[in-house]
């Protein structure tokens, strides 16, 4: 293994994200790649399809209530950068509704002259008259944020308005919110950010007033990853929360009741939400509550101020099993929604608020992965739906919780998958474990080129969805589609994810290896015509797929990836991740760090398959230094790869569509032309 801290990385100047020397390096690299992967026919074909896939007018315009309106944010061809519009429910309904456009990105990035990303909008509930609207430059994490007058549709210059950063607000009321962002040196000598670069204070912001008048309510720790603060305006229920989330997944929550900081006190590592008189918490952890200790994945209901005085009188909402576990719960005015995975499949149950007996729920389809749009729990029972598969488009239901759900809305087949085949399969894992992965291939293809997409971290599941870009671009042409359910991912609750934290991190690898090799095993694929893909965390997959199990692969898509983990912790937001994968600067974990840390591991004497690597410069969450230090190393190494960074476009490595399905087209090329042919 190769030693490269700073004092001899002799690619650390690739960390300067916009350096001259560095862009050289980044424009050198593309410029080939780019040159090679583009000049076919079937380049162009899939960028064109995929672009289509994207830009169709045809998608379901996703929307959600607030107040008499719904508002969806909207991007087209004529549209790249994207529409903030509205319309009422009865329109909606329609083929064609009638949206009520209220800012057009495109229009005030051209004005401005800036590049403008639409990063979200939070509306002031319940008159829903002002907006606090979040634009980034180029796609980052990094957002301004401007008040934003709905009812005059023009920007309140004079209001809350925040520079470029990585900043948190909450309307309080009209007049006042909560804000975190860059308020420079503090009192006890530290900035205003965390190591991470999030905020560590939270104040409360007067309209009217400078933002360095703000009054602090609470200051942090450098080392804590972030702090917010919150407002719940539920009508006869109006909360202030601080939480300080202490790690990635410990969060210490409090409420703020007449000045006073009053700690809730549940297990740091637990979920936990108010509503109304109740407090819901889903365990992480095994947790003892009385004389009784819940596995977690426990989702138990207490009253809230009950819960405060001390009391612990309390009902289980939700206890998981070998295969079942708690994906979300969403409250409804009357009803809470569970959202649970059986074997990675959704299953639905409503339970009645108070008393917590199940209704049923009619109306919704089987064997689809069903979610939670929007609900309105202030005032209704009203629920959205959405419904897909790796095969049937998005539908969008709509009824009140317990009552019938009818479709509104459904998204046209866009590839023909008549003859596609979904299967679940079961491979072993170097502990026993079995590893659920879904193939989906046309009916008359039974072996062939196979892409293997792969995650594992920070309890993402991977779910069934419609598989429009993969099937256009390589099932309906003969590849097989496979997706791993690896451990690190949420499949089967928190213990499906822990068991993979730090020391046990390897647990990842052995089961994405476990899958390639069962692929080959069954006859579906050969490692020459075998290939993996994975992005962020999913790239330091890939980035371990290639150093530690090369000769298991014919190729690798490695995409916005980790891959220098001695120093990643020192890079952008990479301190935040040190409870998933460990310190560096620990030598007891550095230990184990250092045993599949890719830029490490390079080594000239193996043979490693064509491997494609992409980022972004604008990436302000992921450094790209990762992805161009493993490049160069690589390169100096004597092997081959492909590079390509697209100079804008945030942690999805791009900013609009068209971005989108270049770099899209860009991965599916390179997958053809090293593991299979047409």
């Amino acid at each position: 293994m190769t030693d490269t801290s700073a004092a001899d990385d002799p690619y650390l100047w690739l960390e300067e994200v916009t350096g001259e020397q560095a862009l050289d390096w980044v424009r050198s690299h593309n410029e080939p790649t780019v040159a090679e992967l583009t000049d076919s026919d079937r380049f162009r074909d899939m960028q064109a399809h995929t672009l289509e896939v994207l830009d169709t007018d045809e998608r379901i315009p996703y929307a959600r209530r607030r107040g008499e309106y719904l508002y969806n944010f909207w991007k087209d061809a004529q549209h790249p950068k994207g529409l903030w519009r509205r319309t009422t429910f009865e329109s909606y309904t329609t083929d064609t509704p009638d949206w009520d456009v209220l800012i057009d990105v495109d229009a005030l990035a051209a004005a401005e002259e800036e590049n403008w990303v639409w990063s979200g909008v939070t509306m002031l509930r319940p008159e829903y008259d002002r907006a606090l609207v979040s634009l980034s430059r180029g796609g980052a994490d990094a957002v301004v944020v401007r008040e934003f007058d709905v009812a005059a549709r023009s920007w309140v210059t004079d209001g809350f308005v925040l520079p470029e950063n990585k900043s948190r607000i909450d309307w309080i009321d009209h007049d006042t919110a909560w804000v975190g962002t860059d308020f420079g040196a503090q009192p006890d000598g530290h900035g205003a950010l965390t190591s991470s670069g999030y905020p560590r204070v939270a104040k409360r912001w007067t309209r009217g007033t400078p933002l360095d008048e703000a009054v602090t309510v609470f200051t942090g720790e450098p080392g804590d990853v972030s702090i917010s603060a919150s407002h719940d305006p539920s009508p006869g229920f109006e909360r202030d929360y601080v939480m300080r989330s202490t790690d990635f997944y410990n969060t210490i929550g409090y409420e703020l009741r007449d000045g006073e900081l009053i700690e809730i006190d549940v297990p740091t590592d637990a979920k936990f939400a108010v509503f109304r008189d109740w407090l819901l918490v889903l365990t992480r952890s095994p947790w003892t509550v009385g004389e009784a200790t819940y596995e977690a994945d426990t989702l138990l209901v207490f009253g809230y101020d009950d819960y405060l005085a001390g009391g612990r009188e309390h009902t289980v909402l939700f206890t998981p099993d070998a295969h079942t576990s708690l994906d979300d719960f969403v409250f409804t005015k009357s009803h809470l929604i569970l959202v649970k995975l059986r074997d990675v499949a959704t299953e639905v149950e409503v339970i009645t608020l108070g008393d917590w007996a199940p209704v049923p729920q009619p109306g919704l389809p089987e064997l689809a992965t069903i979610s939670v749009l929007d609900t309105d729990p202030d005032e209704s029972d009203e629920v959205f739906w959405t419904a897909s598969s790796f095969t049937t488009p998005p539908t969008l239901l709509h009824g009140d919780s317990g009552a019938p759900a009818t479709v509104i809305k459904s998204a046209p087949a866009l590839y023909d998958a008549s003859s596609v085949l979904t299967e679940q399969r079961f491979a072993t894992s170097d502990d026993g474990t079995a590893i659920p992965y879904f193939v989906i291939r046309r009916s008359d293809v039974t072996s062939g080129p196979t892409l293997l997409y792969g995650y594992g971290g920070f309890q993402v599941s991977q779910t069934p969805s419609y598989t429009a870009i993969s099937g256009r671009n390589w099932i309906s042409r003969g590849g097989i589609y496979v997706i791993a359910n690896i451990r690190g991912g949420g499949e089967y609750g928190p213990v499906w994810h822990t068991q993979t934290q730090k020391a046990n991190r390897h647990k990842v690898y052995e089961d994405f290896s476990a899958v390639a090799k069962d692929l080959v095993t069954q006859g579906l694929t050969t490692p020459d015509r075998l290939a993996a893909q994975g992005g962020s965390n999913g790239g330091l997959l890939m980035g371990v797929m290639l150093t530690r199990y090369p000769d298991l692969f014919g190729a690798i898509v490695c995409q916005v990836p980790l891959l220098d983990m001695r120093r990643y912790h020192l890079l952008l937001a990479g301190a935040s991740w040190m409870a998933e994968y460990g310190d560096p600067d620990n030598p007891e974990e550095w230990a184990y760090l250092g045993e599949y840390s890719p830029y490490q591991h390079v080594r000239a004497d193996v043979d490693y398959p064509p491997i494609l690597v992409t980022t972004s410069t604008r990436d302000d969450r992921v450094h790209p230094g990762h992805a161009r230090k493993f490049v160069a190393r690589l390169e100096e190494t004597g092997h081959r790869v492909s590079y390509y960074e697209n100079i804008e476009g945030g942690h999805g490595g791009a900013a609009d569509n068209k971005q989108a399905a270049f770099k899209s087209a860009l991965a599916y090329e390179f997958l053809w032309r090293t593991i299979g042919s047409e």
